[in-house]
């Protein structure tokens, strides 16, 4: 523990300000995302997924974005999963983006709905065979008593779908976030990080401005 509390790190890559962004924060994203694409970034694709139940607990968890437009952002999951019951019940999330080789972070703030059937399944009919098989053998979020059981689910949805296209699940699909409040964070030396920060205001309108680190 000694040792954790030695680790340390100074943000001296790049600088970020207002002037420098662009009006619509998912069309600074995009350039964001280009250059972490650019750079070769792992998995540049990755968000943490931020959710909390009736109750107000949080969780966590990393997906993949699929989808960015100027709405906001898209994801897909087992609407049965622990993520799932939690937009039924409280449709509020979050997004954080974080690419350490670039010393940036991006967050994102939004109510979630599902995205239309027709939408989910032209996704699902691009994934790999193999993902496709996944999405019907796991009882994603579910206990079970050991990886037998999702060993016998692939081996039964394998023999079940063998020959045909694999449809896509009714318990599985997209969300969509529709974001409201974006942060787009540049580490700086001395802790002194830049936040400049987008709101949506009641006009549909979005305000940008910036956070003290």
């Amino acid at each position: 523990m000694e040792k954790l509390l030695k680790i340390r790190k100074e943000y001296m890559m790049a600088a970020l300000d207002e002037v420098h962004t662009l009006d619509h924060p998912v069309e600074q994203f995009k350039i964001w995302f280009g250059e972490a694409l650019k750079a070769s970034v792992a998995e540049p694709n990755a968000m943490m997924l931020a959710t909390a139940n009736e109750q107000g607990q949080p969780s966590a968890r990393i997906v993949l974005v699929r989808e960015i437009e100027e709405a906001g952002l898209g994801f897909y999951t087992n609407y049965n999963s622990h993520k799932g019951h939690d937009l039924d019940v409280n449709p509020r999330a979050a997004l954080t983006f974080f690419w350490p080789d670039l010393e940036r972070q991006v967050r994102f703030e939004g109510l979630v709905h599902k995205q239309p059937r027709e939408v989910s399944e032209t996704y699902f009919a691009q994934r790999p065979r193999g993902s496709q098989i996944g999405a019907w053998t796991s009882p994603q979020s579910s206990r079970i008593e050991s990886r037998h059981v999702l060993v016998e689910n692939e081996h039964k949805y394998t023999s079940e779908f063998e020959g045909k296209e694999v449809s896509c699940p009714p318990h599985w699909g997209g969300y969509f976030l529709r974001i409201h409040f974006a942060e787009f964070w540049q580490g700086r030396e001395n802790r002194l990080h830049d936040r400049i920060c987008y709101e949506l205001n009641k006009d549909g309108l979005w305000t940008k401005f910036r956070k003290a680190p």
